[in-house]
């Protein structure tokens, strides 16, 4: 953990921050919010950029690093074991000078208050650069290392898209680019991109979102106009892409299951903010979050912490027209918004994701009325939790049906629709609706 009173570079701050999420499980974000405080606005973006740019190659890093060590580091220095890997992803990576990449990365391990280090970096950063051409071959051999994914999820990707999964791959080792959803109670989408025109943010129309806009370039989400008074949210286009699905319209009671940090929430109340909408999530911290969004776009809601899936502690017997559910998943659409993904989810997790998927179904449905609408999304990649359950949960409920969309929000899957990490430039998403007859 890091100590408040050490004075911190970017660097520092990256090998403690990737050393958390490497040795101890624990999520990028997470930590992130425990170190970026303590830097400077400059050292933080570069801080930033590092962490996720490490995690989104880590076993390409860890494969080139291994070449180059003797021996393995203990586990007490797993922070000098990350800054070797940060100084390798510089010198592949980053338009960072050699020298600069080599020096700056030896002087973070004497702020790390590991002098006896120095010396071993230096020696394998300097022996990357001699036998640079030589170890990125052996890594084209290696396929964990070239892809750049565990072998579980590699195995996964080929098992459910032997046609795709190379694309999937190369998606997911992209950097995501910024899009943003315009509040439509504030501003037309041609409206706010003038103003985004008039404060020199480049940007184009998300073709397939109607209020979406796609930013050539990311940004401080303060620096875009009005963001702080609710004109404009930051979205990608494939979440974009749900409240359309629920054929909103006056005068519907709906519920949002799993609903932070938002997004949705607020996109729904967006298409007719006098609905009533009831937002639930089994985390109270993360409900702040939703109350943060819907606070700030002038909305209103009523926020619940509760296990949607155990309706008998928070429903009130009302049922309701419109029921979303944006299921816990594995996230393995989102790995490049999420590069942590990668060494945080397990293949295990997979079938008790799935467990949960269909506990929420099967627990929701009763509560939704006669002709309602239960709109089914993950952003995941994988059948077992997408399609497959949908195929599942329509044969144990013969009174639901499956609605069908002139204009796809997707790829048409057998079931439902499946949104391929980068397809349109987007995330990973698959969407179902279900109409009870």
């Amino acid at each position: 953990m890091a100590k408040k009173q050490r004075s911190l570079c970017a660097r520092s701050a990256a090998a403690l921050i990737i050393a958390e999420v490497q040795n101890r499980g624990r999520s990028l974000n997470g930590v992130l919010t425990e170190f970026l405080p303590q830097l400077n606005d400059n050292d933080r973006s570069f801080c930033q950029q590092l962490c996720y740019g490490v995690l989104r190659w880590q076993p390409s890093l860890v494969f080139l690093s291994n070449q180059l060590l003797k021996k393995a580091f203990k586990n007490k220095d797993a922070d000098i074991a990350a800054l070797l890997l940060l100084g390798i992803y510089q010198l592949r990576d980053l338009r960072t000078p050699s020298h600069a990449a080599i020096s700056e990365t030896v002087n973070a391990a004497k702020i790390l208050g590991k002098q006896w280090a120095t010396g071993l970096l230096n020696a394998c950063l300097r022996n990357y650069q001699r036998q640079q051409d030589e170890l990125e071959t052996s890594l084209k051999n290696d396929a964990v290392a070239f892809y750049a994914h565990p072998e579980w999820l590699l195995q996964h990707y080929q098992q459910d898209w032997p046609e795709y999964w190379q694309k999937i791959m190369a998606a997911n080792n992209q950097q995501a680019p910024m899009m943003l959803r315009v509040n439509r109670l504030q501003a037309s989408r041609e409206t706010y991109m003038q103003q985004l025109a008039d404060n020199g943010i480049k940007a184009s129309e998300l073709s397939l979102c109607d209020q979406g806009v796609l930013l050539d370039s990311a940004c401080d989400v303060l620096s875009l106009p009005d963001f702080e008074t609710g004109r404009v949210s930051v979205q990608d286009g494939a979440a974009q892409l749900v409240a359309p699905l629920m054929q909103i319209a006056p005068g519907q009671r709906i519920l949002d299951a799993c609903a932070a940090p938002g997004g949705k929430t607020c996109h729904i109340l967006e298409q007719e903010s006098a609905n009533k909408v009831l937002a639930l999530d089994i985390s109270a911290e993360r409900l702040n979050q939703i109350e943060q969004n819907v606070s700030r776009l002038d909305l209103n809601a009523e926020l619940i912490a509760a296990d949607a899936a155990t309706s008998d502690d928070w429903w009130d017997g009302e049922q309701f027209d419109r029921i979303l559910i944006d299921a816990p998943c594995s996230g393995t659409g989102v790995i490049r918004r999420h590069p942590d993904i990668k060494l945080l989810r397990r293949p295990e997790d997979i079938s008790a994701l799935a467990q949960s998927q269909q506990r929420l179904l099967d627990k929701l449905w009763p509560l939704l009325k006669a002709d309602g609408l239960m709109v089914y999304t993950t952003c995941s990649a994988f059948k077992q939790e997408n399609e497959q359950q949908i195929e599942a949960f329509l044969q144990r409920h013969p009174e639901a049906e499956e609605v069908r969309f002139e204009r796809p929000p997707a790829t048409s899957r057998p079931y439902g629709y499946q949104r391929l990490p980068g397809d349109d430039v987007m995330d990973g998403f698959f969407y179902a609706c279900l109409r009870r007859r």
